[in-house]
């Protein structure tokens, strides 16, 4: 009898192991030079690489998205654990909608003499398309096609294509998030079409999520349920669906997948490309202040594995806006300042996160012991 409550004991403590780990989304940083609306094709000066490998050694983070990639960085992180999320400018998302070679050019100076030496995952097709150029709509998902083409043409099947859209001109009506549409120009049919091309290669939803920018455009909405302040009274109710929410960047990713789901398509994945707190500007809220508690509680949001009340399984992967501040900006959104020194004291680390626990299983199990040693002791 021993030897069988030893096997059982066993057995439930080794199933206790295997179930207290799950996904968490990838915490990444952008890395920028210049603002995301820019129109200009002149590269912009790029400070050493060096410089970038070192912030992200010493915030702990292991994803970097560059909005303006530049090959001498890309090859600079060869042979590292760092994941690469690389940008198309938007000046050139015309262009490769017109001609493919000019999709296979970019690739072949970008992507392919580095693959898969470095981890580049993910290439968007311009960021925030629309509210640069347009007029030129049209022209961005046959662009995002040709991308994807000319990878696949060249052997290249782990890398997924897709664009980013800026929350505040995509999604209407946010709140409550049942309700959340997407919204296009009128007798422009983009949305649609680009939901079945991103279910179709298994590629992600990306959106630039900023709930300092929806804060300050809305009034009725209190700081605390923007900053992810546990008080009794930040919480905001969708009585649709009867979901409760206590801070305004679940607000904003449940709107989305709402809006996904009006259109068709419920199952694919949600990356935030872009989501910070300026630490400085004109507006009173923004400061340094605010910033890190922003940046804080969406750690700690993220690093808790609940997801949102929609997403259970959370987004898949959150990019905080930026890595350096920018000397001379009017706002200033980095996690470090120009120099490289540190600003906030956020534990970022993947270490942090990997040692979460599912408490339900963690229950189950523990009881099924109990029972096991009641069981054992009436038996003898």
């Amino acid at each position: 009898m021993f030897n069988t409550f030893t096997f059982s004991l066993y057995f439930l403590l080794s199933l206790l192991l295997t179930t207290t780990t799950f996904s968490l989304p990838t915490i990444g940083v952008t890395y920028s030079t210049t603002t995301t609306t820019t129109q200009s094709p002149t590269p912009p000066p790029q400070p050493p690489q060096d410089r970038i490998t070192t912030a992200m050694q010493n915030l702990k983070l292991t994803s970097l998205r560059l909005e303006e990639p530049n090959p001498t960085i890309i090859r600079s992180l060869l042979y590292t654990n760092i994941s690469l999320f690389l940008t198309i400018p938007n000046y050139m998302v015309t262009p490769i909608a017109n001609n493919r070679s000019i999709a296979r050019a970019w690739i072949y100076t970008h992507v392919l003499p580095f693959y898969p030496r470095a981890k580049i995952t993910t290439i968007s097709v311009g960021n925030a398309f629309l509210d640069v150029y347009p007029e030129s709509i049209n022209n961005l998902l046959p662009a995002i096609t040709n991308v994807h083409v000319s990878l696949r043409d060249l052997g290249i099947r782990k890398i997924s294509v897709s664009t980013s859209f800026s929350f505040v001109t995509t999604v209407s009506s946010p709140f409550p998030p049942s309700s959340a549409t997407f919204q296009e120009p009128p007798g422009v049919n983009l949305i649609g079409p680009l939901l079945q091309f991103l279910s179709d290669t298994n590629s992600s939803f990306m959106i630039n999520l900023y709930p300092y920018n929806l804060y300050r455009l809305r009034p009725e909405i209190p700081l605390g349920i923007a900053l992810f302040q546990e008080h009794p009274f930040n919480f905001r109710d969708d009585f649709t669906t009867g979901v409760r929410y206590r801070n305004l960047f679940d607000i904003m990713v449940d709107s989305v997948v709402s809006a996904m789901a009006f259109a068709g398509y419920e199952t694919i994945p949600v990356i935030v490309t872009e989501t910070g707190w300026p630490s400085a500007g004109n507006e009173l809220d923004a400061n340094s202040g605010y910033a890190e508690i922003y940046l804080r509680g969406l750690v700690k949001h993220l690093k808790s594995g609940a997801g949102t009340p929609l997403l259970k399984d959370g987004v898949k992967a959150v990019y905080v806006y930026e890595l350096f501040d920018k000397d001379g900006s009017g706002r200033n959104w980095g996690v470090l300042y120009p120099n490289g020194s540190t600003k906030y004291r956020i534990d970022f680390s993947e270490a942090s996160r990997s040692c979460l626990m599912n408490w339900n299983n963690v229950a189950l199990i523990l009881a099924l012991i109990v029972v096991e040693v009641c069981c054992m002791v009436i038996v003898h």
